[in-house]
């Protein structure tokens, strides 16, 4: 379950970076690297427990299920909140600098 959260929220990161890419100012690319890197990340666990679960693997509780989309929706949260940071803290539309120097 993570894993598909994951992936599908890389590959709407990336169209939208994609869309966007000539001119775009977001630094949505991070983003995507973030997703694609929790994507392999999630990629290797699911196939390291295959090789450990076998055909049991496909058959998880209700409850791991559960487990695995709140963390997948966790991983997808943090990502947002660590691109708004450095979105903040590099200002590329100078939108932070103009209301902190703002004459009155």
């Amino acid at each position: 379950m993570t894993l598909l959260i994951t992936v599908f929220a890389a590959i709407i990161c990336t169209v939208i970076w994609y869309n966007n890419a000539p001119h775009s100012k977001m630094k949505i690319g991070i983003l995507c690297l973030m997703y694609w890197g929790a994507s392999l990340m999630w990629l290797v666990d699911a196939i390291f427990e295959y090789f450990e679960l076998h055909a049991m693997y496909f058959n998880p509780a209700p409850v791991d299920m559960l487990n695995d989309f709140y963390l997948g929706l966790s991983v997808v949260a943090f990502g947002l909140i660590i691109w708004l940071v450095i979105l903040l803290i590099q200002d590329p539309k100078g939108v932070i600098k103009e209301a902190l120097f703002k004459k009155k």
